[in-house]
């Protein structure tokens, strides 16, 4: 099963939808153009791709880019990477009771 197919559905589900309904909302002809699209027998164009993200409140990207979470990494002690926590940088003394807890020296000793 493809990443798209798995996300068409998901997405779908998320809403309670049925097939019938989204293929009603894309303004599709029948229904079987959208359903073949979950089953992974065809893909929708570009401009379909647009429509589905588009009633989904959603980009193109995060519609095809389904499983491929970006996660990044920073280092503890990269000091040109600006920590945040809850959208607030976190305190430079808070920076450095993180780096003791992790080396397993709670205390300054």
């Amino acid at each position: 099963m493809s990443e798209l197919t798995k996300k068409l559905i998901n997405l779908r589900e998320s809403k309670d939808w049925t097939k019938t309904f989204v293929a009603r909302k894309l303004k599709l002809k029948n229904m079987q153009t959208y359903a073949n699209w979950e089953y992974g027998k065809s893909e929708p164009d570009s401009e379909m791709l647009k429509q589905i993200a588009n009633l989904y409140g959603i980009s193109v990207d995060s519609l095809l880019d389904y499983k491929k979470e970006k996660k990044n990494t920073v280092d503890l002690d990269d000091e040109n990477a600006i920590l945040t926590f809850e959208g607030k940088p976190v305190p430079p003394e808070d920076l450095a009771l993180m780096r003791r807890l992790l080396r397993g020296k709670p205390d300054d000793k």
